[in-house]
């Protein structure tokens, strides 16, 4: 019995430094999400441009990347870029604008282009929290019926765009036979 209360902790920190060893080999850009295969979460919020009201029914019809922004999120500044470019290319875009002042918002989207079709406006961030975000950026892939299909954390550069998430998008465009 002595034997086995000493091991104990022993036992404790090997099983521990295993877990440990096992997430230095993970892509964190590559959380796991419970929403893939699932609609997006009903809402119900304000466009960002306009008083508009925006419900998951306006994602359905087109394949579409799902972009979750901030104007405080430096990445976001990053990425902004190649949003525009894609938006040219005609990939539908829309935007989530999360936990930020609209202002600010108006003012960024003004200065850098808006690349997205329509822009929600997630002030709370019920949406985010909904969608199970983490934080800024963050990219759903939605097909033609509104269902998440992929979620991407961190910034979608020319590399991320060509070697992951085209084809997705492209299979997803394909599918819907657009």
């Amino acid at each position: 019995m002595k034997r086995v209360i000493l091991l104990l902790p022993l036992a404790v920190f090997l099983i521990g430094a295993v877990f440990l060893y096992r997430g230095l080999f993970l892509d964190p850009s590559e959380l796991p999400s419970a929403l893939i295969g699932k609609p997006v979460p009903a809402f119900s919020l304000p466009a960002v441009e306009g008083e508009k009201v925006l419900t998951q029914a306006d994602l359905l019809g087109k394949p579409a990347l799902l972009n979750v922004w901030a104007t405080w999120c430096v990445a976001c500044r990053v990425e902004h870029p190649v949003l525009n470019k894609l938006a040219q290319q005609g990939v539908r875009i829309y935007g989530v604008n999360y936990k930020d002042d609209n202002a600010a918002a108006l003012k960024w989207l003004k200065e850098f282009h808006n690349p997205y079709q329509l822009n929600i406006r997630d002030e709370q961030g019920s949406l985010g929290l909904n969608l199970g975000v983490y934080g800024a950026p963050e990219t759903f892939l939605i097909d033609s019926k509104g269902t998440i299909r992929h979620k991407f954390v961190g910034v979608i550069d020319e590399r991320v765009w060509r070697e992951q998430l085209a084809p997705l998008y492209q299979g997803l465009v394909d599918e819907a036979g657009q």
